[in-house]
C-alpha cells in the first residue's frame, strides 16, 4: 500500500458510520451473546481450539453476526473473506477457494471465509462450499437473518453448527449507546436515551445509526424531537420466520379468547405488509375450527369480512378484519365439528366403510325398490319428532359411534341438549345402549 492508499484508507474509515467505527476487534470487545462468546461457549472454544469449522449465525439484524465473524477472524490469525450472497455469484465463490487453497499451500495460512446472507445462496452457490468444506480447506461463516432450516440446503446444514442470536438486552444496548456517545463527543438527555433504547428493538446497528443521525441534526444536547427528525417511524422486521410466528400467535390468541393479544399481532401483521387475504382466509379458518357450532354467526361474519377486504381493500380493510377478530377472540369456543371430522376420517382411512344401510339406500329403478332400497325409510318431516329423528342411520358395524361431541360452550349447549336427546330415544327404540 503507498502513502496514497494509506490516505485514502483512512479517509474512508473517518467516512464509515458509528457502527463500523465501533465495530469490535476481539470477542472480548463484543457487547451481548455471553452464551457464545463467554467461557465454555461454542465461540470461545473455537478460539482455543483453533479451529472454527463451519458454523451459521442465526439471529436479527444488528445482533453482531459480522462482527463476531469478524473478532473470530481476528482471534484466528486467518485471512478474513467476505462474500454477500446478494452480490456473489458461483464464479466468486469458486475464486476464493481457489484463493484459500494457494493461501494454505504457500503462505500456510487459513481462511475464514464469510457468507452475509447465507439464505440468499441458491443451491448451485450452496453446493459449491460442500468439497471444501468436506476437506477442511476453509473455515466456514454463513450469517442469516432467516430460519436456516428454510433456505440452507440440508447437506450444508448437516455440516454446519447453528448458533442462535439474541436481540441485544437492555443493558447491551446501553453499554453500546454509551460508546456511541464517547465516540461522537456528544451529550444525550436522559429521555432521548430512552427513546433511542426502546427504538433499536434490540438492534445494535440501528441504535447507533439512530444515535448519530440524531448527533448530526442537534445544536447541542440530543433531545428526543432530535431522535424523531432524525430518524422517523420505527422499521417492523418480519422476515419469513416472523410470517409464520405472528400468525400463529394470532389465531392462538383468538382461540384462547384474549382480543387485546389478537389485535396486537393483528396490527404488526398489517403493519408489516402481510397479504390481508391471507390474513382474512386464516379468520375464516379458525371461525370454524375453534368457534363452529358454538357460535354459528361466527363463520358467516368471518365470511363477510373476507368478501369485506377484497371490495374495499387497504386501509379501511383492517376495520372488517378487527371486527371479525374481536368477535371470534370474545365468542364462546368449540373445536368440536373440526374433531369430528378428523375422528370420521381416521374411521374411513382405516377401511371402517361398512354397506349404506338399505333404507338409506337411493331407489331410482323399479328393479332397486324390488330388492329393498330405500324400504322403510320415514321421511323425518312427515314424522313426528320422536320417530323420524330417531332412524337409524349410521352402519350396523359402527351403530353408537359418536363422532361429534357439542361442548358446553354457547350455542352447542342446547345442541348437545338435543343430540343426546335424540341418541337416548334411538338407543331405545333399537332396543340396546350402542357403543361410543
Amino acid at each position: 500500500m503507498d502513502l496514497f492508499d494509506a490516505q485514502g484508507s483512512d479517509a474512508l474509515a473517518r467516512r464509515a458510520p458509528l457502527a463500523e467505527r465501533l465495530r469490535p476487534r476481539n470477542l472480548e470487545e463484543v457487547i451481548g451473546q455471553d452464551h457464545l462468546t463467554g467461557p465454555g461457549g461454542p465461540l470461545r472454544t473455537a478460539v482455543e481450539k483453533g479451529r472454527i469449522g463451519a458454523i451459521v449465525l442465526w439471529g436479527p439484524p444488528g445482533t453482531g453476526k459480522t462482527t463476531l465473524a469478524r473478532a473470530l477472524a481476528s482471534e484466528m490469525e486467518g485471512e478474513f473473506v467476505p462474500l454477500s450472497a446478494v452480490t456473489s455469484g458461483v464464479k466468486d465463490v469458486r475464486a476464493a477457494l481457489d484463493a484459500a487453497r494457494e493461501r494454505l499451500k504457500y503462505e500456510g495460512r487459513g481462511t475464514i471465509l464469510f457468507v452475509d446472507e447465507v439464505h440468499r445462496f441458491n443451491k448451485a452457490q450452496q453446493d459449491v462450499l460442500l468439497p471444501s468444506l468436506e476437506e477442511g480447506l476453509v473455515d466456514f461463516v454463513g450469517a442469516t437473518t432467516e430460519n436456516p432450516s428454510f433456505e440452507v440446503i440440508a447437506p450444508l446444514l448437516s455440516r454446519s453448527r447453528v448458533l442462535r442470536l439474541q436481540p441485544l438486552s437492555e443493558g447491551d444496548l446501553v453499554s453500546l449507546l454509551d460508546r456511541g456517545q464517547q465516540a461522537l463527543g456528544i451529550e444525550v438527555s436522559t429521555e432521548a436515551r430512552t427513546y433511542l433504547l426502546g427504538l433499536s428493538g434490540g438492534d445494535g446497528r440501528r441504535l447507533l445509526n439512530a444515535l448519530e443521525a440524531a448527533a448530526a441534526a442537534a445544536s447541542g444536547r440530543v433531545e428526543v424531537a432530535d431522535v424523531e427528525g432524525a430518524v422517523g417511524e420505527k422499521s417492523l422486521r418480519y422476515g419469513r420466520e416472523e410470517h409464520y410466528d405472528v400468525i400463529s400467535a394470532f389465531i392462538k390468541s383468538v382461540r384462547g379468547g384474549d382480543p387485546d393479544a389478537a389485535l396486537h399481532y393483528l396490527a404488526r401483521m398489517i403493519e408489516a405488509g402481510e397479504d390481508p387475504v391471507f390474513i382474512a382466509r386464516r379468520i375464516v379458518i379458525l371461525a370454524s375450527e375453534d368457534i363452529g357450532n358454538a357460535d354459528p354467526h361466527g363463520l358467516p361474519l368471518a365470511m363477510a369480512a373476507a368478501q369485506t377486504v377484497q371490495l374495499v381493500g387497504m386501509p379501511e380493510g383492517r376495520i372488517p378484519l378487527a371486527q371479525a377478530t374481536t368477535y371470534l377472540a370474545s365468542a364462546p369456543k368449540s373445536n368440536a365439528s373440526y374433531v369430528g371430522i378428523n375422528k370420521a376420517l381416521d374411521d374411513v382411512r382405516r377401511g371402517s366403510v361398512p354397506e349404506v344401510p338399505m333404507h338409506l339406500r337411493n331407489a331410482p329403478t323399479g328393479l332397486m325398490k324390488d330388492e329393498g332400497y330405500g324400504a322403510g325409510y320415514r321421511y323425518a318431516h312427515n314424522d313426528s319428532e320422536a320417530e323420524g329423528m330417531n332412524d337409524r342411520y349410521l352402519p350396523d358395524d359402527l351403530a353408537g359411534h359418536v363422532y361429534y361431541e357439542p361442548k358446553e360452550s354457547g350455542a352447542e349447549v342446547g345442541i348437545k341438549e338435543r343430540l343426546e336427546h335424540w341418541r337416548r330415544e334411538r338407543e331405545r327404540r333399537e332396543g340396546g345402549e350402542g357403543t361410543r
